[in-house]
């Protein structure tokens, strides 16, 4: 596998200074082609085999999924789980310096990945795949820090077309009233008082090799 330039190792202080800003931060054209390529062969040969640890759309219920596993589109994947152990150059990946060192400006010179959750290959299908709605991921996680660092790395072209992340800059920041949430804390877009924070959403559009880096309290759909 080859890997970026020294130089090309860390964000400048413009770019730390989005980050901080916006909770959320593209550095387009990260990935060398070497990984990309690797993590697409293992994506669809996985995919196509469904093989592994598997969660389908089907199970989670969000507005557009199948009714059930046995229904039309029951079998579509959302997620392939345990990134990691499906191939040597997920966890190679997490380790190169032009990670690492961006993570360290993040985080500190301690920086710890978590494999219970977002240590995942996410997927968006033609027909089937599910609406996501506003949410901060700490909601998954019972950390006493919720200083947490996503890496998601683009494996194919992402735009509104096809459903690409959208994000609320600066809600990284922000404590979220438990009464604006539902049961579930995504983020309820029927209240009036919740009208002004949707309207300043931003979508994500990424192109293969981008990486977004994007705080786990920055709310996204």
């Amino acid at each position: 596998m080859t890997s970026p330039a020294a130089g090309d190792s860390q964000f400048s202080a413009s770019e730390l200074a989005n980050f901080n800003r916006d909770g959320y931060f593209i550095a387009k054209g990260l990935m060398p082609d070497s990984y990309l390529q690797r993590m697409r062969q293992i994506t669809e040969r996985d995919l196509n085999a469904h093989q592994g640890d598997i969660e389908y759309e089907a199970q989670l219920h969000y507005p557009g999924a199948p009714d059930s596993l046995d229904s039309e589109g029951g079998r579509t994947i959302r997620r392939l789980r345990q990134a990691v152990s499906r191939d040597p150059v997920f966890l190679q990946l997490v380790r190169e310096p032009f990670l690492l060192q961006r993570l360290q400006q993040l985080l500190g010179p301690h920086v710890v990945m978590p494999l219970a959750h977002h240590n995942c290959i996410m997927t968006k299908q033609p027909r089937y795949s599910s609406d996501t709605g506003w949410h901060q991921d700490t909601r998954y996680w019972s950390f006493s820090d919720g200083h947490l660092i996503n890496i998601w790395i683009a494996l194919g072209t992402e735009d509104l077309h096809n459903g690409c992340l959208q994000v609320l800059p600066g809600t990284h920041t922000a404590q979220a009233d438990k009464d604006r949430l539902d049961e579930a804390l995504f983020l309820r877009t029927d209240l009036p008082q919740n009208q002004p924070l949707l309207q300043t959403a931003v979508p994500v559009p990424l192109q293969p090799g981008d990486v977004l880096f994007f705080h786990a309290r920055c709310f996204h759909a």
